[in-house]
């Protein structure tokens, strides 16, 4: 008897082990479950996310023919004035304003930007790209050449590599250049010299500054410049506006 009763006693652990271990297995394989159910499901709404924010941040623009200046440095000011009624037509001209150039000529106003910025100033962009059918408008109100390119030839502003820009300080407040922007007369001619000296230094200093990086003056208009060193193609590009 004490030989059959010890191996009952052996054999009933034995049973209630092997019950016991489907149990412990069952809920291990739930546990992965529910581990693998949390490590798929968290990203799963992460894709809406990213296609939400890139399509924020896309560039709508052709970014090997352009570059939004202000994108490149937000702190230099933008007013451009064909985005409005102040200008010598009275008329907008552009639906909204944003400052489009090609990508080098943009890295070289950038450039006499900063340098400009260790003095205190900064440019203020008042024109850049102008897109080649704004030129026919500006032609049919002043068809002169002296102050408007015949768009049969087109401008350097229709290329994307001119800009007309004055110098401002911190707060944004302009520097007396001696006349207004797009003033036709010979008071706006870069070689006018009877002006205060405060003028004469402020047009040199813009002068100066944007020669160093590769633009060229006009005899007609102290605010513009020509980037020089390569051709650009007319553009009819428009852009957009939000």
């Amino acid at each position: 008897m004490t030989g059959r009763s010890n191996f009952i006693l052996f054999i009933i652990p034995l049973f209630l082990g092997c019950q016991a271990t489907p149990k412990k297995q069952e809920a291990d394989t739930e546990t992965e479950k529910d581990s693998i159910a949390v490590v798929v499901a968290g990203p799963a709404s992460l894709p809406e996310e990213d296609k939400e924010t890139s399509s924020i941040n896309r560039p709508d623009y052709d970014t090997s023919q352009w570059t939004d200046l202000t994108l490149l440095d937000n702190s230099i000011l933008i007013d451009m004035r064909y985005a409005t009624e102040d200008n010598f037509v009275k008329e907008r001209m552009y639906e909204c304003g944003r400052c489009f150039l090609r990508p080098e000529v943009a890295r070289a106003v950038v450039a006499a930007h900063r340098e400009l910025q260790q003095q205190g100033l900064v440019l203020k962009m008042l024109d850049c790209y102008r897109p080649h059918p704004i030129q026919w408008k500006l032609w049919n109100k002043v068809p002169d050449r002296r102050y408007v390119s015949d768009p049969r030839k087109g401008s350097m502003h229709n290329r994307g590599a001119a800009v007309d820009l004055t110098l401002a300080d911190r707060t944004g407040q302009e520097l007396d250049m001696g006349t207004p922007y797009d003033f036709f007369g010979p008071e706006a001619h870069p070689s006018y010299q009877a002006l205060p000296d405060s003028v004469l230094a402020n047009r040199r200093l813009l002068r100066e500054t944007m020669i160093r990086y590769g633009f060229k003056p006009i005899r007609t208009e102290w605010w513009h410049y020509s980037f020089g060193g390569k051709n650009y193609m007319l553009s009819d590009m428009l852009w957009k506006c939000y």
